[in-house]
């Protein structure tokens, strides 16, 4: 049952395998998920979903392989060993219907169970033999026997219903990332480097020592740091108006992330002419130029925006002159791009536009820049992107 559960995991895109395998089953072993569908549903969860992404997937593998199993058959017979074995229980039945429980083993108790199921037409209430509420019957719900086994709203809930409710619809990795997850996948883009004081080598100290004879020699090395420089651009107004939220979510996540060594963020509207801001009001100008001089190649830029424009934007110089770079003439804005593309060893542009609607202007800065969209997958494969080594 658990390879078959594995393969329907992976059929769904998790990344799960003999590891996982061992460890539910062990888990299951130790019995975790006390001899219940409920408890198997949360351990085998917690164990084979490494990202919120595949939660929903996870749902999806979990209702088609466990699909009609309500309950446990260890539960069913702990719940009716409860009812038949507790005398404490039973006081409110007669002494003959205490002496017909006494009787019954529990594979007739099942059959009753059976039968009753087959013989009930409708609906019935505070009896002592159809399955109902309000009565003695074992067999039913809020009923006065405590020690029954419960039928409908009174059991207990069914994992595979908590499955099909796929209540983790909102982490689907194509959804648009909030803060948190934007975070996450930015952990991912590192790179750590020895820099600073020498600090104290234990491992190393305790290698060498042991090779003098146990005489102590003392090592020393610069403690390892992030590496990672990221220069972001971010385009502002105008289309990228309804992805305005977006933006101010990839930015805040941009500046709480620890892993980088250095961030810096400017701005532009459509395209870029030889100039990037400071501010979102494209007031505090910054030469595009300036940046490529001052910023080594290995630098990772990341360029945030949905590529839509008239193509004389991107094809010609900016409707406001002022835009320009005056120091180079009337460079195209795809020329700027284009520059900007070359010096980088790494980059990645982010379009928080479906991949649908990448034609036209978006379709040609896409033969310049690599083109993710702005989702979990897509930021994931850019962070991949930007962490291999070498000149793309």
């Amino acid at each position: 049952m658990l390879v078959e559960f594995l393969f329907d995991l992976r059929a769904e895109g998790l990344k799960v395998g003999p590891t996982e395998l061992v460890t539910l089953a062990k888990a299951l072993t130790l019995g975790l998920h006390d001899s219940s569908l409920d408890g198997f549903y949360d351990v085998a969860r917690a164990l084979c979903v490494h990202r919120e992404g595949d939660l929903d997937a996870f749902d999806r593998a979990f209702s088609k392989r466990f699909k009609g199993a309500t309950i446990a058959a260890l539960d069913m017979v702990k719940v009716l060993e409860e009812w038949l074995n507790d005398p404490a229980k039973m006081r409110l039945l007669s002494e003959e219907e205490r002496a017909a429980l006494k009787a019954l083993s529990i594979e007739e108790l099942k059959a009753m169970l059976e039968e009753r199921l087959r013989e009930q037409k409708g609906r019935h209430e505070g009896g002592n033999k159809w399955i109902g509420s309000g009565g003695t019957s074992p067999f039913g719900t809020n009923g006065t026997n405590p020690a029954g086994v419960r039928i409908g709203a009174g059991g207990g809930r069914s994992a595979l219903a908590v499955a099909e409710s796929r209540r983790f619809r909102a982490y689907r990795s194509d959804v648009v990332l909030d803060v948190r997850a934007i975070e996450i996948a930015l952990r991912k883009l590192r790179a750590l480097s020895r820099d600073g004081e020498p600090e104290l080598d234990i491992d190393e100290t305790i290698d060498a020592t042991a090779k003098q004879g146990g005489e102590l020699e003392i090592v020393m090395r610069p403690p390892r740091k992030p590496n990672v420089k990221v220069l972001l651009l971010m385009d502002v107004g105008g289309s990228m108006d309804p992805h305005a939220d977006v933006v101010s979510k990839m930015f805040s996540a941009s500046k709480r992330a620890s892993n980088f060594k250095r961030l810096e963020t400017y701005y532009f509207h459509n395209a870029i002419y030889g100039r990037v801001y400071r501010d979102a009001n494209l007031r505090d100008a910054v030469r595009v130029a300036e940046l490529i001089h001052t910023m080594e190649r290995d630098w990772k830029l990341v360029v945030l925006g949905d590529a839509l424009m008239h193509p004389s934007e991107l094809l010609g110089g900016s409707w406001d002159y002022s835009l320009q770079d005056k120091g180079r003439g009337n460079d195209t804005a795809l020329a700027w791009f284009q520059e900007l593309a070359h010096h980088f060893d790494r980059n990645a542009w982010l379009n928080p536009e479906p991949e649908a609607y990448w034609n036209g202007t978006a379709e040609m800065i896409g033969r310049v820049f690599p083109m993710y969209q702005l989702t979990l997958d897509g930021l994931g494969e850019a962070v991949r992107h930007l962490s291999r080594r070498g000149v793309r």
